[in-house]
């Protein structure tokens, strides 16, 4: 005779598969939502001379820069400190750019190769980390991330 199996053991396996899933998914959305370190962003804070700052404005956009800043500035060494360095242009702009930070080591590098390459293209270039950023959408925007949604609350 065949053997009856009993219902039982088959409803407690879906069961338990059910809760397996719903705990995996409240895992997901627990992690994700209104994390975003996946990414952080940095300033890059870079020095150049002011008949260069625009070339470099537009070499630091090329690594999804969203947000940029050009300060006009003045360097601060006296006349006979700049003689001796062979420099003679004081005139300078500061550019604070908001950067992700897995692009950072590109954009150093490149600024590297061009502050070597370019006649008169002389810089310093540095970072500082943003701690916090108020909203997602704002964080989005600096990051050049398309894809962050407002809730609906």
């Amino acid at each position: 005779m065949p053997e009856i199996k009993s219902p039982k053991p088959r409803k407690q396996k879906i069961a338990a598969v059910k809760k397996e899933i719903k705990q995996r998914v409240a895992q997901r959305t627990a992690k994700s939502s209104n994390t975003v370190t996946s990414n952080r962003l940095k300033l890059l804070v870079t020095v150049v001379g002011r008949n260069k700052a625009e070339y470099f404005c537009d070499l630091l956009q090329s690594f999804e820069v969203n947000m940029q800043t050009v300060l006009i500035a003045h360097g601060t060494a006296n006349a006979k400190m700049l003689g001796l360095l062979g420099l003679s242009d004081t005139d300078k702009c500061v550019i604070l750019s908001v950067i992700q930070e897995n692009k950072i080591p590109d954009a150093l590098h490149m600024l590297e190769v061009k502050f070597n390459a370019i006649k008169d293209g002389k810089g310093v270039a540095c970072t500082v980390p943003i701690s916090s950023v108020i909203g997602a959408l704002i964080y989005g925007f600096l990051s050049n991330n398309r894809t962050v949604v407002k809730e609906n609350k």
